[in-house]
């Protein structure tokens, strides 16, 4: 059974930084792209940040120059550093991972960033 475990989430002020990782249960080699959405009340889920088995790197526009997503392939983990938060980065984090045999998506349980003052 496919798991992803995500932590890191919490309340900070506006300009703070935070970390979210995503630990999931299959290994690296077996997944085609793992990445980070973001779903605030009232909106639909978006794509924050994804990277790809070749390592390319998408960022969604809102987000390009302070946000960074990683992985530690040895740890089955991806990253997402957020820096300079801002309140409108607010919302619920989901990782996510498709697989490459059958192209089936995965998702966390979700993470609750809150930016405010």
């Amino acid at each position: 059974q496919v798991q992803l475990v995500e932590s890191g989430g919490g309340l900070v002020q506006p300009g703070s930084s935070l970390r979210l990782s995503c630990a999931v249960s299959v290994s690296i080699a077996s997944i085609n792209t793992m990445g980070w959405y973001r779903q605030a009340p009232g909106k639909e889920r978006e794509l924050v940040a994804n990277i790809n088995r070749y390592g390319v790197i998408n960022y969604v526009d809102a987000v390009k120059g302070r946000f960074t997503i990683s992985r530690d392939n040895a740890a089955n983990t991806v990253y997402l550093q957020m820096n300079s938060l801002k309140p409108e980065d607010t919302a619920v984090y989901y990782c996510n991972i498709v697989l490459l045999i059958g192209s089936s998506w995965y998702w966390g349980q979700g993470t609750q960033v809150t930016v405010s003052s």
